[in-house]
């Protein structure tokens, strides 16, 4: 573990205040916000902390194994990269960073279909193990070969999207300017200059683009046009219609993510999905929707037996990984940790950030006496 951890950062709390300092104002605050006054931001992180484990401490020894099955696949850990929009402007390179380090130590990658790296380059980073995470294209030869290109770069799994039907209403990114169509304003330049490693980084690298969409975008497409584009290619709103030719075409795996409700819970076990996400979308969509943990405790008794159960928004560390398994989801997702990791650290953050978070996650499992992740759920202290 320490061959990748630096002992500065012992916590994500040290490295969101490092990325903090290190990104320009407008960048980090699209991370690290939420919608409206961010309510279910907040919700997500605090009603995961109140569950609570049970530890067992009189054992002769305990051995820890972080290893998880999910999808016929060994994984190194119970919890992978979750997706995330525009990663290239809040790091340079951040895409790749992360993809590379999920590869190195064997755990999932997500790439959303609105970052800032190709389907082919994250595949080739990837060696053909990432995930892909579709936004609903609403053009028909838009979506099949999207789809097509997820599968020749040898994605395993696809993502589909469900709880973006609307943009989420967020007012610090209306302040500066990164709603469609986004805006440089001199605050903004300003802030760039106050942040030169992230400005040399972005000078070297190139201005972010959407890579996985440039194919699709008429040529000289200029900012002020890039908001229309975006809504005459996606309809974020899903239903049983659109996923049915999307399950006749990929012959991988199928999550849906945005799980909230019963009602979506029983459609997506009809459309033979294999698998759901429980999520909110970190809590940039909906500030009156209920936390994860929350939606998760509601209807894992009934569905885990029918269906595989994942979760993300609201995991910040190993005890919440730890506290989301024992809960009942069988694999995890964080997307923010990992951002802040690469914002700190740069090249490093990935491996740090995986480092620290697996280290914690076996300090909690020793701690309570659990040897598999699979059997945390034993350890969950019913009230």
């Amino acid at each position: 573990m320490f061959q990748k951890f630096n002992p500065k950062y012992p916590s994500v709390s040290d490295l969101r205040l490092k990325a903090k300092s290190k990104m320009p104002k407008f960048a980090f605050e699209y991370l690290d916000g939420g919608c409206n006054d961010d309510d279910n931001l907040r919700k997500n992180t605090s009603d995961l902390r109140t569950v609570e484990l049970v530890p067992e401490y009189l054992k002769s020894s305990v051995e820890v194994n972080l290893k998880t099955k999910l999808f016929g696949v060994e994984y190194n850990a119970p919890f992978g990269i979750a997706p995330i929009g525009l990663q290239g402007l809040i790091w340079p390179k951040a895409t790749e960073i992360l993809a590379k380090a999920a590869f190195n130590n064997n755990l999932p990658f997500i790439l959303s279909t609105v970052t800032t790296s190709s389907i082919e380059e994250i595949g080739k980073i990837t060696e053909g193990n990432a995930w892909f995470q579709l936004y609903y294209p609403a053009k028909e030869d838009v979506r099949k070969d999207i789809i097509d290109r997820a599968a020749n770069s040898g994605c395993p799994v696809l993502v589909l999207l469900s709880d973006v039907p609307s943009f989420g209403f967020r007012p610090r990114d209306i302040r500066n300017g990164l709603a469609m169509p986004p805006k440089m304003s001199a605050r903004n330049f300003y802030q760039i200059i106050k942040r030169p490693e992230w400005a040399l980084k972005t000078l070297i690298y190139g201005q972010p683009e959407f890579k996985t969409l440039n194919p699709y975008m008429p040529k000289g497409l200029n900012l002020s046009q890039l908001g229309k584009f975006m809504d005459e290619t996606f309809d974020g709103r899903l239903n049983e219609e659109k996923i049915k030719p999307i399950r006749d075409q990929w012959k991988g795996k199928i999550v849906l993510k945005g799980v909230a409700s019963e009602s979506d819970m029983e459609k997506a076990i009809r459309l033979g999905v294999d698998g759901v996400i429980i999520s909110n979308h970190g809590g940039r969509q909906l500030d009156a929707g209920q936390s994860t943990i929350h939606v998760l405790k509601n209807l894992k008794d009934k569905y885990q037996d029918k269906i595989t159960i994942m979760m993300d928004s609201g995991l910040r560390n190993g005890p919440d990984v730890a506290r989301t398994l024992a809960q009942g989801a069988s694999f995890s997702f964080l997307g923010r940790s990992f951002m802040y990791g690469v914002g700190a650290l740069g090249n490093l953050g990935g491996e740090h950030t995986i480092a620290l978070i697996k280290a914690e996650l076996r300090q909690v499992m020793e701690q309570i006496g659990c040897e598999k992740t699979e059997d945390l759920t034993k350890f969950l202290y019913q009230k």
